[in-house]
């Protein structure tokens, strides 16, 4: 489909409505800048980033792409004073919120002219977001990869009883990594997606060529939700799973449970590949995802295969 037009695309200045979700260890800005490049939004995860860090990032993927591009920020994370500094001090023009109240940063962004975008997994924070003025929202479903909500409400519910409560533009996770998923979404009323775990394989992705290969060899059923008593988490099951569902069916506290996650699963799974003792955190949908190709090549999938079949589904 050519000159293609919607609410979402408009605020955020690109050709598709498909954003590349800010991931740890996957999303630095080799392929925030490549989904760029591509038509789509590639995102910065700053979750596995130290302030500085993130600033290379960011000089980087400037340099890289001249399209626009975000920075997604957790915002239970420390340091947050100095990573909005950064983001101001770069002049980063749009920045996805996610893990902690939107009313805290949203209007100094915007007073800054930063275009802001929050995450959430239910009606009540979809609300809260717009009531604290976001420009748009990503509705994620329990489907998707990495910490979740406490909801468990899948994309299929979530995306329709979310448009129904907002006005402003909403984006649609968790499951999605196709055009048909995608068409799917907007039929819910979605008006571009956010897609996780077909990017965490791509060829630009900073994951770990060991975790790459273990999603795409991976099944239905692999996955699973566990550390919901302290923040659920989807992950591929291996050893440290087996460990935190022993310790979780014999009753461990809180306390045990965070020390048996300790500081660095995240980082020793994906970005160092150690599928034993790492947390390998990804989406249901990696059960479809069979091969390791560029950021540009899925979109260019995903935006082809999403206009056939609306084609020959809306003649």
């Amino acid at each position: 489909m050519k000159d293609f037009s919607n609410r979402v695309t408009k605020l955020f200045n690109i050709q598709y409505p498909i954003i590349q979700a800010g991931m740890v260890w996957c999303s630095g800005w080799r392929l925030a800048s490549a989904v760029s490049n591509a038509g789509g939004l590639g995102i910065i995860g700053a979750g596995s980033m130290r302030p500085e860090i993130l600033q290379e990032h960011i000089q980087k993927c400037k340099q890289a792409t001249d399209r626009p591009f975000g920075v997604n920020v957790p915002l239970l994370y420390p340091e947050m004073d100095r990573i909005m500094a950064i983001i101001v001090e770069e002049k980063v023009r749009i920045v996805f919120t996610s893990a902690g109240n939107p009313g805290l940063w949203t209007a100094f962004l915007k007073e800054r002219g930063i275009t802001v975008v929050h995450v959430v997994s239910s009606v009540k924070f979809a609300l809260k977001a717009q009531q604290a003025g976001v420009d748009a929202v990503v509705a994620e479903g329990f489907e998707a990869g990495g910490h979740n909500g406490r909801e468990e409400t899948t994309t299929l519910v979530l995306i329709p009883l979310v448009r129904d409560a907002i006005s402003i533009p909403l984006i649609a996770a968790g499951g999605i990594g196709s055009g048909r998923t995608m068409l799917a979404a907007e039929v819910l009323g979605a008006e571009g997606v956010q897609i996780g775990s077909r990017f965490a394989v791509s060829v630009e992705s900073s994951a770990h060529e060991n975790f790459k290969q273990r999603i795409i060899q991976s099944n239905e059923g692999d996955t699973v939700v566990t550390l919901k008593q302290l923040t659920p988490v989807r992950l591929i099951k291996n050893k440290f799973y087996l460990k935190v569902q022993e310790a979780e069916w014999r009753g461990a506290s809180k306390e045990e449970l965070d020390g048996l996650l300790g500081k660095r699963r995240s980082k020793t799974g994906i970005f160092e590949g150690d599928l034993d003792e790492g947390e390998l955190e990804i989406g249901q949908v990696s059960a479809a995802l069979k091969k390791i190709e560029t950021a540009a090549e899925i979109v260019k999938s995903v935006w082809e295969e999403y206009g056939l079949l609306k084609k020959s589904l809306c003649p």
